[in-house]
């Protein structure tokens, strides 16, 4: 296992990665769903899929809980503290989210990922790398750098202790469009969970850098992942 991938030449929307997976007839969760975007194509595709998409963030729970899709129960906890029986899960996906868990408690979302997974069932987690135009953009006021390393040496961890088999581990980016500086900061500095230290000289540097491509004007950038898929066992 690695952290990071230099040469990364698979390009695709990771809908398309997930899909590889035999989700259909399964009951699925997934765990830090954010504004559900990956939630709701999962429970679109395919026929007859259970999906429990879990939030810690109040405020977008709520939100959540007005989309009102047949197939998709959200609730309200964190990976460390899953409101679910044992071995009742058939895979489990979490997409840039198991950074966000307290350093303290990775070790417990682990075992309870491990606690509600079906023997030999998948868990899926995704995460960002810590490279690349748009995250430099980023990292200037929400650095992210240690709690990435944090996340691969406790899934690292994990396998090694034989409390998982690695069953893939892939690399891929995939493109990033903002039509101007307007759109990324609704869409990257507007978050909830992003650290309170904006200021305005802070926001013009951000802006300044984000203009000097392309002279601001739809700018994309090749967003790199790693996805590490994990085996119970």
């Amino acid at each position: 296992m690695k952290l990071i991938e230099d040469n990364i030449t698979q390009t695709l929307d990771e809908i398309y990665l997930v899909e590889t997976l035999n989700l259909d007839n399964k009951t699925i969760l997934e765990l830090g769903c954010g504004n559900a975007s990956m939630t709701k194509e999962i429970a679109q595709n395919g026929s007859n899929r259970k999906i429990i998409a879990c939030e810690v963030d109040e405020i977008q729970h709520r939100k959540n809980l007005l989309l009102n899709i047949p197939n998709i129960e959200f609730k309200l906890n964190g990976a460390e503290d899953i409101d679910l029986e044992d071995e009742s899960i058939d895979a489990i996906f979490m997409f840039k989210s198991f950074h966000h868990i307290p350093y303290n408690l990775m070790k417990k979302a682990l075992n309870e990922i491990r606690r509600v997974l079906k023997p030999n069932a998948l868990v899926y987690i995704s995460e960002p790398l810590f490279k690349g135009g748009q995250n430099e953009l980023i990292s200037m006021f929400h650095d992210e750098e240690q709690v990435r390393i944090d996340a691969f040496e406790h899934i690292k961890e994990a396998v090694e202790n034989e409390q998982f088999k690695l069953f893939r581990e892939l690399f891929f980016q995939t493109e990033v469009t903002y039509k101007n500086f307007e759109d990324f900061r609704t869409r990257q500095m507007n978050l909830s969970y992003n650290d309170n230290n904006m200021t305005k000289e802070l926001e013009e540097k951000i802006k300044d850098k984000f203009n000097n491509y392309n002279n601001g004007k739809d700018v994309s950038f090749m967003k790199p992942f790693r996805v590490d898929i994990l085996q119970k066992i």
